[in-house]
């Protein structure tokens, strides 16, 4: 489900690129290039340029639901029954055992002489 909607999402971000390519801009005249402005088109003077605007508006639209379908799928835990790729960290245990720490100073006068330091 979620690599189909990843495919329909790729072919409309090409399919929205291509048809902005195509209209007739205020610039460059791309979609001159094509066929877009001639009176004898398929779709009329002023056909086509409609015919291209109102695809763009629909592919964006798709392009726009695809996106928000995509983030909710990719906000959602996973739900695999696959066991995990990495085992859960366990506590190691200690190779070697853990030696005595020597006592301060002050205790090992105290443990010779038997009297307390001041």
């Amino acid at each position: 489900m979620e690599f189909m909607l990843w495919m329909v999402h790729v072919i409309v971000a090409i399919a929205v690129t291509g048809l902005v390519l195509l209209q007739h801009g205020k610039g460059a005249d791309m979609g001159a290039a094509f066929g877009s402005g001639s009176s004898g088109s398929l779709f009329g003077a002023t056909g086509s340029a409609n015919f291209l605007s109102r695809s763009t508006a629909v592919l964006a639209a798709i392009f726009f639901m695809t996106s928000m379908a995509l983030a909710y799928l990719s906000s959602r835990p996973a739900q695999r029954a696959e066991a995990p790729l990495v085992a859960p960290a366990q506590p190691l245990a200690p190779s070697t055992p853990a030696l005595p720490m020597p006592a301060a100073p002050a205790q090992q006068d105290a443990d010779k002489s038997g009297a307390i330091p001041k």
